[in-house]
């Protein structure tokens, strides 16, 4: 664009298109934030939840977003008194045509980047009663906290008229630049009474009370979830400033808030590492992984006016307080908060909040450091107070109807099967599939007379024999390898945990150490009847050596008869 052009662009015309298109940008990278969450609840679930939760994210965006565009809009502004109080669809037509002018950031935009973290609020929820809530009591939640119970919350801060309604209790401003208190505190609270009242998942305690660990299946989910989610937070906090205010660039603001946002970021992992190796001796990486969106969290309210230095206290502190939380709600209060949403989300949220005058930067303050700490603890407890009661109704009323969370049996068989006839991890793949690691699928059709028997052998007459093996998993696909190579490639695998000399190890999740004695095997199993039992046992011995405990076992016994399904054939001829 040449100078001549830009000097016959209205100023305010230019500013209006640099924020608009701002605001979509960051409105986009909000909406990545699902992914991230997604990841990050699907890796700190069992692998029988997986898909139940992946769908719980899905769905709150659609139902979410939907509901917020027709009604929660609608109730914000009935709420705080607007004149015209409308939904966002109805908002958008006056006398039939659509109320959007050619180059205005129209109610379309602005509804949208309303509409990404009022999702984000509700997708923390999910993380809080993964395992054993029924989808329907979670999208009936998502559905009532869209339209009326986050909308709320935005009524009295955000939306509300002049200051907003703590400063018409308190006479000083409530500060939550992005969303610290009024998104994530929101629903780390919210999260938190959700699980509080549908109680927690079997077997997480025991009968005396004790705290028993139920690990993730991926802790690599986890972590890239948690990668993913920090992108996205830039988002959150940068796009909260306009890129052009006053005719200039922000350029203050937008520094501020990039240098505080990534200094609690990293200030947020260093605490959790220090304080969870402290308490254990160890550095656990979800901690770690936790620690980092707890210094985002804390600063997510106060990004514009914290100075470094106070990025780093916030940070530091946010993630401190995580393995200290946690455990104080798991073990002391015995809420089971799955993925560990109201240590990241809630606790942090409110700390971050109420820390504002003390790390605000010089002349950041328009009023005293007790005025401004006294309005952002009203302020948090209007929120707090609000999202707790709405939410514990809420979940009372679906739990004394029986429609909260699943029966012990769905419970005990996953969720995946339950709630939506899936499997997320189909242990051997369908036909064609090698899904054990071996080179290659080995045919053992009977398409020619060359193709070789199930029992490797040539004529009937032998004894039959069953050679059993519990062997390591990666040494299936050599043990196949090895059965083929002998002219007995047919076989039945199975998995299986068992113990035998191989030693226990000692497993950390979250902080919290468990003992693993039931190692995970598979077993093989191969009927043979013309070739020698003790060749194929052999052959599996060789293949699943590695010298360490916990190669395994070969059983050779007999077997009495067989029959072929098919052809009706008994004896070595069946096999």
């Amino acid at each position: 664009m040449t100078a001549d052009v830009l000097a016959t662009i209205d100023p305010s015309t230019f500013a209006d298109a640099m924020n608009g298109t701002w605001i979509l940008v960051v409105t986009f990278l909000i909406f990545f934030m699902h992914a991230g969450f997604a990841m990050l609840e699907a890796g700190q679930v069992r692998s029988k939840n997986v898909a139940n939760q992946l769908t719980k994210n899905l769905l709150t965006w659609s139902v979410g977003v939907t509901v917020f565009f027709l009604i929660g809009t609608a109730f914000t502004s009935l709420v705080n008194g607007s004149p015209g109080i409308a939904s966002a669809a109805g908002s958008l037509f006056s006398g039939g045509e659509m109320a959007v002018e050619s180059g205005v950031v129209g109610p379309y935009v602005n509804w949208l980047y309303g509409a990404v973290f009022a999702m984000t609020a509700a997708t923390i929820v999910s993380g809080a009663v993964a395992g054993r809530a029924k989808l329907r009591a979670y999208v009936t939640y998502t559905f009532l906290l869209a339209a009326v119970i986050y909308p709320m919350v935005i009524a009295f801060t955000w939306s509300a008229s002049g200051d907003g309604l703590v400063a018409q209790l308190t006479g000083t401003a409530f500060h939550d630049f992005a969303g610290g208190m009024i998104v994530h505190g929101m629903g780390g609270i919210a999260g938190l009474t959700a699980a509080a009242v549908l109680g927690p998942r079997m077997d997480r305690y025991g009968k005396d009370g004790s705290t028993n660990v139920i690990p993730g299946h991926s802790l690599t989910f986890a972590v890239l979830g948690t990668l993913v989610l920090a992108f996205g937070w830039y988002g959150f906090n940068v796009g909260t400033a306009s890129v052009v205010s006053g005719g200039v660039f922000n350029t203050l603001t937008l520094n501020l808030v990039a240098m505080g946002t990534t200094i609690a970021m990293a200030a947020g992992g260093i605490g959790a590492a220090t304080v969870v190796w402290l308490k254990t001796g160890k550095v656990d990486t979800l901690y770690v992984a936790n620690g980092l969106l707890a210094g985002l969290v804390g600063i997510t309210a106060i990004p514009d006016t914290t100075a470094w230095w106070g990025a780093l206290i916030v940070g530091g502190l946010a993630g401190a307080q995580l393995p200290i939380v946690f455990e104080f709600v798991s073990d002391t209060l015995k809420i089971d908060d799955v993925c560990a949403v109201f240590p990241v989300h809630g606790s942090a949220g409110v700390l971050g909040t109420l820390l504002f005058p003390f790390v605000a930067a010089p002349g950041e303050l328009s009023a005293g450091i007790g005025a401004h700490f006294v309005a952002q603890l009203v302020g948090v407890v209007i929120i707090g107070g609000w999202t707790l009661t709405a939410t514990a109704a809420v979940w009372y009323v679906l739990k004394a109807s029986g429609e909260a969370r699943v029966t012990a049996e769905h419970e005990q068989e996953g969720l995946d099967i339950s709630e939506h006839g899936v499997e997320t991890y189909p242990e051997f793949g369908g036909d064609r599939v090698a899904t054990d690691g071996g080179p290659s699928v080995i045919d053992t059709t009977e398409s020619d007379s060359e193709s070789p028997r199930a029992d490797g052998g040539a004529e009937p007459g032998s004894q039959i024999k069953m050679v059993t093996a519990v062997v390591r998993p990666d040494k299936l696909g050599d043990i196949k390898q090895a059965l083929a190579e002998i002219n007995a490639p047919s076989l039945t695998v199975t998995n299986v945990s068992g113990r035998g000399s191989q030693p226990a190890k000692k497993g950390q999740w979250r902080g919290e150490e468990f003992t693993v004695d039931l190692h995970q095997k598979v077993k093989v199993e191969v009927v043979v009847a013309d070739i020698p039992a003790d060749e194929v046992a052999e052959a599996i011995a060789d293949a699943a050596e590695t010298g360490e405990p916990g190669d395994g076992k070969v059983f050779i016994m007999p077997v009495e008869d067989a029959l072929q399904v098919r052809t009706g054939a008994t004896g070595p001829e069946a096999v």
